[in-house]
């Protein structure tokens, strides 16, 4: 019989003053009440109980048991409940990570409308442009970008699919030119996002005569983040890769044009990954059906202005 039984039986023992009605209450025989509390006494070398035929009588030692196992017992039942909780109202706080871009564009705007239904549930949110170790790092969630996914054991629930464009600033292309096929950027300036998911060496076109891969040429500027990368063309620093979640802004602003509109590069599911399919909590199981909802959505009004904001 495990500890917190034993402490159960024990409470019931002196709160009711005798085995028989204690076993009563605990709907099982006088028997096992006895040797439950005997064991005890074993385990902790010391007599909780004084036995007499007529009546019991808890020692100096079992006043001073009794008050702990209470609160201990307590504040077991205490922790079982606000687990329940956790599985049927959403509360608490969630840490989730996200690649940058996609956490700046979609996620918190994501996060401002989830809360309105559930406001009980804060949120730590941490951009970085990699994929965290859930279990190391102690995050509930990461939403990334990804071709596949290797085999972890975690939950990926796919969002949708996004992918890059070329952009570049008016006064660039007033300056330079636009080039009329992948192969013409061999003439311009071509600016790097170097992190793990946007290609380095090579850029991969998918077009209308299909896939067309460009070494590109030495460049004038490497960058980590989408984000960063958006100023520099903004500032006509050259053409760079945008993912369409950085992009759509300055599209609408006229301060980025799309370059080789009809060419798509680097297209990339967006996943939602968490640790475990078995007794996920109610906070962690509506975020997922609410990005599940809502993210899809929000891709294809990007998307929308991406197509409509060409060159």
């Amino acid at each position: 019989m495990d500890v917190f039984q034993s402490m159960r039986f024990f409470i019931a023992v002196a709160q009711s003053g005798s085995f028989t009605a204690a076993a009563q209450l605990l709907d099982t025989n006088t028997t096992t009440v006895s040797k439950a509390v005997s064991a005890l006494e074993a385990r902790l070398h010391t007599r909780l109980i004084n036995r007499t035929t007529r009546r019991l009588a808890l020692t100096e030692a079992g006043v001073r048991y009794l008050e702990r196992c209470e609160k201990i017992l307590d504040d077991v039942r205490e922790a079982d409940d606000e687990a329940a909780v956790a599985q049927t109202r959403p509360t608490g706080r969630l840490k989730v990570h996200a690649m940058s871009a996609i956490g700046n564009h979609y996620v918190i705007d994501a996060i401002a409308r989830y809360q309105e239904s559930y406001p009980s549930v804060m949120f730590d949110l941490t951009l970085t442009n990699r994929v965290p170790d859930l279990l190391e790092e102690g995050y509930d969630m990461s939403i990334v970008l990804a071709r596949d996914l290797p085999d972890s054991g975690f939950v990926a629930q796919r969002l949708g699919i996004t992918y890059s464009i070329l952009c570049a600033s008016p006064a660039y292309l007033e300056k330079r030119g636009c080039p009329q096929s992948p192969a013409a950027l061999g003439e311009h300036a071509c600016l790097r996002i170097v992190n793990t998911v946007m290609p380095a060496e090579n850029w991969v076109f998918k077009g209308p005569g299909g896939v067309e891969t460009i070494a590109v040429p030495v460049s004038p500027f490497h960058i980590n983040t989408a984000d960063g990368m958006t100023i520099a063309i903004k500032k006509g620093m050259g053409i760079g890769i945008q993912p369409i979640a950085s992009a759509v802004s300055g599209l609408e602003s006229g301060m980025l044009v799309r370059v080789l509109p009809e060419y798509r590069l680097e297209e990339l599911n967006l996943f939602a990954i968490y640790p475990s399919r078995k007794f996920v909590d109610a906070k962690i199981r509506t975020w997922v059906a609410f990005l599940k909802q809502s993210i899809p959505d929000m891709l294809a009004s990007d998307e929308q202005i991406a197509r409509a904001k060409i060159a």
